[in-house]
């Protein structure tokens, strides 16, 4: 007799609110399957990076900047991209910065692999990326070590709280210059993985994200114990921003804006090759 036993898929992605989000339907086990079954894993975007590269994970969060050192191994997934519309990672400063005087500054970065950091290249490739933690970014600017910070998560909403100017908005320059959203973090399957839990692993994600955003209350709350206390409701708009109808289906617009984006990081001279995107459903 065929073994009917599901097969396992090692995932991980980061605790931020948003991917807590759209993992909530998988990670509680609403959406299943007699075919796949799911095990998870929590880690900070960077860290998930540097994984892929080195194929840990059968399905892994991954930041787009990441995948052509990746995508001998992975495939991009058409459910799961975080996307800012016309929004995107910020540089602040302590004190008011025009977009142009970033160049030649120490800007406090959450990595090198980072899409924010390799859309702020796109935009100036004169500065000096000084890494830090992402949480730690405002504490490196505040302190010094920076004259700029680039911010990623929750602090796009509370950076001006605590004294901070904007400088310049990543997302709002890629609209406005490329009339694309930017598409800043997806989901990698492995290539390895037979076609057929390939495309069931897919259809789980998908379905995994249409829960959470039919049963928006109940996701919420799951994704609140990952948000760093932040307030419920900053929290919610934090997820409503990169939650959006291209997480559900990236379509023919999240494809292109990748591709784009991954060329102008090769003529920007930040990525070594042109590497071709490969979405699968």
């Amino acid at each position: 007799m065929p073994d009917s036993t599901p097969f396992e898929i090692l995932s991980a992605h980061s605790p931020d609110s948003d991917d807590a989000f759209m993992f909530y339907g998988l990670a509680t086990r609403k959406i299943r399957s007699s075919r796949v079954t799911f095990r998870h894993e929590l880690s900070d975007i960077e860290t998930l990076n540097i994984k892929a590269s080195q194929g840990v994970y059968h399905l892994s969060a991954i930041s787009y900047h990441a995948y052509p050192y990746v995508a001998d191994k992975y495939v991009l997934m058409n459910s799961g991209s975080s996307i800012g519309d016309g929004y995107g990672p910020l540089v602040v400063a302590l004190h008011p910065m025009e977009p142009e005087e970033i160049k030649g500054k120490k800007i406090a970065i959450p990595g090198t692999k980072t899409t924010a950091y390799l859309a702020l290249k796109i935009f100036e490739a004169d500065f000096v990326p000084v890494i830090v933690p992402f949480d730690k970014i405002l504490d490196a600017v505040q302190s010094g070590a920076a004259d700029a910070g680039l911010i990623i998560h929750e602090a796009q909403l509370t950076y001006n709280k605590v004294g901070f100017h904007r400088a310049l908005d990543t997302g709002k320059w890629w609209k406005e210059k490329f009339g694309l959203p930017l598409p800043l973090g997806g989901n990698a399957l492995l290539r390895s993985l037979p076609d057929d839990v390939k495309s069931e692993a897919c259809r789980m994600m998908h379905d995994s994200i249409k829960y959470a955003l039919d049963n928006h209350a109940e996701a919420l709350e799951y994704a609140l114990q990952f948000a760093r206390d932040m307030e419920p409701r900053l929290a919610e708009k934090f997820v409503g921003m990169y939650v959006n109808h291209y997480t559900l289906d990236a379509g023919e617009t999240i494809p292109k804006a990748v591709q784009l984006l991954l060329d102008k990081g090769f003529e920007a001279g930040v990525i070594p090759h042109r590497t071709q995107v490969e979405f699968v459903k």
